[in-house]
């Protein structure tokens, strides 16, 4: 883990990079935190003077299999269902913290100063989220890493490496926009099992997801504007592109309006 006066004393790239490459959870999430409040403090540069890794470091466990091996969770309220949901919502904020820093020092250099202020702050959000979730896993007996995970979010990652509109159409306005779908129902679903505790902590993280989706529409925007695309258009041409899953209802149209993703998005490649 990077100590505090050794994060300040990188550029925001060299920083980016250090939390990437913490492979133990407590020190990726120290690492997250001591950036995004020396960024905001204005002791990191500025600066995109390294390359990013190709992939971050990863500690010994979860083991991560392809999505068709991932045991099924189950929808039922019982405990084992419970930690299921928890860790991998634990392992998606996990991997998130990854992709707000990469995203920030694969292409900072290309985008104004405030996208690195917005996803600095979308990544520290995600440290937080993996922070509560992780404890949440550990009042109820288990702990990040007890359970398999999967790593289709970097495979995402990697597959829009070279592109920042590419990197925006799918990770913040496909996988994070699917995440406003479909924790509605995961909170109602701990809140029938009397697990108050966990829906709380879903209907924060949905708040801010909300405003992760609404910072990747808004540079996706930018970006299709600067090179003079219909944002609509060029948005579904990339995630037939480059995405591997579909876009299927249902939708939280009203969460998805909110963050400024709407209709004219996605419905054209809904079924």
């Amino acid at each position: 883990m990077a100590e505090r006066s050794e994060v300040e004393s990188l550029s925001i790239a060299a920083a980016c990079r250090a939390v990437m490459l913490c492979a133990d959870p407590g020190a990726k999430l120290m690492t997250a935190r001591a950036v995004a409040r020396g960024w905001r403090a204005g002791r990191i540069a500025h600066q995109f003077d390294c390359a990013m890794p190709d992939r971050p470091a990863r500690p010994a466990t979860p083991e991560l299999l392809p999505p068709s091996r991932m045991p099924r969770r189950g929808k039922g309220g019982s405990l084992r269902s419970r930690i299921h949901m928890l860790h991998a919502l634990a392992h998606i904020e996990f991997v998130a913290i990854d992709l707000a820093f990469d995203l920030i020092g694969r292409f900072g250099a290309e985008m104004p100063r405030d996208f690195v202020d917005d996803w600095i702050a979308v990544g520290a959000d995600e440290a937080m989220h993996f922070a509560v979730l992780n404890r949440r896993l550990r009042a109820l007996g288990s702990q990040y890493g007890a359970c398999p995970a999967h790593d289709g979010l970097w495979q995402a990652a990697s597959e829009t490496a070279g592109d920042v509109t590419a990197r925006l159409a799918i990770v913040p306005m496909v996988l994070e926009a699917r995440a406003l779908d479909i924790t509605p129902l995961t909170i109602e679903r701990f809140a029938q099992a009397d697990d108050a505790m966990s829906a709380r902590i879903l209907t924060r993280i949905l708040r801010d997801e909300v405003n992760h989706v609404s910072a990747g529409t808004k540079w996706f925007k930018f970006a299709a504007n600067r090179i003079g695309v219909s944002a609509p258009n060029h948005w579904q041409m990339l995630v037939n592109r480059h995405f591997r899953g579909s876009v299927k209802p249902p939708f939280n149209d009203s969460a998805r309006d909110e963050a400024g993703l709407t209709r004219e998005y996605y419905a054209a490649l809904a079924y």
